[in-house]
């Protein structure tokens, strides 16, 4: 097979990520917002991303890259595992648990996702107050990565989405797709990522029609800064229901086994509502301690008058 280092063979081999993305494209005028289910699926699940503004597809060198961009577990020796928290705003809570085995000539692996919205007062048409109730989603997944060459890496992850609200529930089945190509320097990679290629498979009634799922293309890059102990990310995401947006990242890394992070996105202007808190809204900041083969992660992330969201990771290897 060829050595790929020509970056036409590394677009060639994105092309069938880039057909599958063709629903994605049209998000670009925003006329699908609204309109897709499974929302939770666009929620941030490690802290490490987070506080870099999400802007991980390029960098995806950690077990977080179970989400971000799968091609990239590939290089992570040994069984790994993540485990993630996050206290999300209006009460509702969400966690992450993953698991990497070596398996073959490159890595396997599964992980759980969920969010629980918390309690709702039920009321009835006269606004009488008749208990409460309750939702949530989960999902459950397998992927694989392996490696083309020693300059691309590629992976996928399919899985399975349960969502509960009352009495009302739908399923529904998707796959993420993943390639990461290194550059020759050594310090600079590249990514891209299909997100949620998929279908709702059961509405929350008999009769409700079927909806899309929160289709993503995200392309992004890294780099380790030459003579600077720093590590700049940027993502580009072209939501199939939203208007496409930036991220920017950067790891200061000359503290260790202290990491400092910052990070912006511009899907950060979704929450401002022209009030004092609108200031922050996009900017998230955090910092990681590693000890052996474990990392502590944690990250905030202002979201203007909704609050402050907080994630803390676990990740690491099993000897």
């Amino acid at each position: 097979m060829k050595s790929l280092k020509n970056p036409i063979y590394f677009f060639l081999l994105l092309a069938p990520l880039l057909i599958l993305s063709d629903q994605a494209l049209a998000g670009l005028s925003n006329s699908g917002a609204g309109t897709s289910v499974f929302n939770f699926l666009k929620i941030e699940v490690a802290a490490r991303p987070t506080a870099m503004g999400g802007a991980f597809t390029g960098l995806a060198d950690d077990e977080a890259s179970l989400f971000y961009n799968p091609a990239g577990i590939v290089e992570l020796d040994g069984r790994r595992f993540i485990l993630g928290y996050h206290n999300n705003v209006f009460d509702m809570q969400s966690g992450f648990l993953g698991y990497l085995q070596p398996l073959g000539q490159g890595k396997a692996a599964a992980y759980i996702n969920y969010l629980n919205y918390g309690d709702f007062i039920r009321t009835n048409a006269a606004g009488e107050e008749m208990g409460t109730f309750s939702g949530g989603d989960i999902l459950f997944a397998a992927g694989y990565a392996s490696s083309v060459s020693s300059y691309v890496h590629i992976g996928g992850v399919a899985k399975f989405i349960y969502e509960k609200i009352d009495c009302y529930s739908s399923t529904g089945v998707a796959v993420d797709l993943g390639v990461k190509w290194f550059l020759k320097n050594g310090r600079t990679t590249l990514g891209l990522m299909v997100q949620n290629i998929g279908a709702q498979l059961s509405g929350f009634t008999s009769s409700s029609s079927k909806d899309p799922l929160p289709l993503n293309l995200r392309g992004g890059f890294s780099s380790r800064l030459r003579g600077l102990p720093l590590l700049i990310a940027g993502d580009v995401v072209m939501p199939s229901d939203n208007d496409i947006y930036f991220a920017l990242g950067t790891e200061y890394l000359n503290l260790k086994p202290l990491f400092l992070r910052l990070g912006w996105t511009m899907f950060g202007s979704n929450y401002k509502t022209h009030s004092s808190k609108d200031n922050l809204a996009g900017f998230s900041a955090g910092l990681g301690i590693e000890y052996k083969r474990i990392q502590i992660s944690y990250a905030l992330s202002p979201q203007a008058e909704l609050g402050t969201s907080h994630r803390i990771t676990l990740t690491g290897g099993i000897d």
